[in-house]
């Protein structure tokens, strides 16, 4: 059992050296918890390997500091889908209820005849 772990722990931390991954990343990767992604790697690994570990600390450090950037651009993303979502859904519904919009040739006829139906 404690080869497996042992085992698995080295992998993760491979894995994070040639990627940046987050811990988040990795423990989808190797469907594992973050908190065992954490834990093979701050405690278990220092254990079983500590220049690795060394390599291993200053990656995970550095995606902490990273961390609000990350935060920052997932925010930024999901305000900007829901906001294009949005238009698109406000130019659906003007356009499906019945009304000519600006660029349309209803429109364009309309507006030379000042609205009047003539």
């Amino acid at each position: 059992m404690t080869d497996t772990i042992d085992k698995r722990a080295r992998e993760l931390a491979e894995y994070v050296l040639e990627t940046g991954a987050t811990v988040r990343t990795a423990a989808e990767r190797f469907g594992v918890s973050k908190s065992t992604v954490h834990k093979d790697l701050t405690g278990r690994l220092e254990q079983i390997d500590r220049p690795l570990w060394l390599r291993v600390r200053t990656v995970l450090e550095q995606n902490k500091a990273e961390r609000h950037l990350r935060g920052g651009e997932a925010t930024r993303r999901k305000f900007l889908s829901r906001r294009a979502r949005h238009t698109i859904e406000g130019q659906r519904e003007a356009a499906g209820n019945g009304q000519p919009q600006a660029g349309d040739e209803a429109f364009s006829q309309r507006s030379r005849q000042g609205f009047s139906g003539a």
